[in-house]
């Protein structure tokens, strides 16, 4: 794994912490001010808008985890792409989700910052994948 892709992955690891912080000035240290989510619900979501469902207590995560099974830097561009597992609440009611995450990241002042995070369910464990 070249230095490039380390900083990738814990860039990543940054990234869920802040996310089930709940904490939404922690989250914007990890994402840029146009991150977007696409989620296979509401496909694109702006990233000001999950935050403030986040700020809202709408949105809570109680766990984040991801194993990465791609991690590419390109320049100043780089993705992961992994399976994810997180659970929490959304309008009190209790959530949890299983599925392949892709983000990818841009290079800012040394610093990778995420873009844009995409979620895509998973059917059924697949180690082969």
């Amino acid at each position: 794994m070249t230095a490039d892709e380390q900083a990738l992955v814990d860039a990543e690891a940054a990234f869920n912490r802040a996310m089930i912080s709940n904490d939404p000035a922690k989250i914007r240290e990890c994402i840029s001010a146009d991150w977007i989510l696409v989620t296979p619900e509401r496909g694109p979501i702006p990233g000001a808008a999950v935050l403030d469902a986040i700020a809202s207590g709408t949105l809570v995560h109680d766990t984040m985890t991801k194993q990465s099974r791609v991690v590419r830097a390109l320049g100043d561009t780089g993705f992961v792409t992994g399976r994810g597992h997180n659970t929490g609440w959304f309008r009190g009611d209790p959530i949890s989700a299983d599925e392949w995450i892709t983000d990818i990241y841009r290079r800012v002042e040394g610093r990778w910052l995420c873009e844009l995070t995409h979620l895509t369910p998973a059917a059924a464990p697949d180690e082969k994948a």
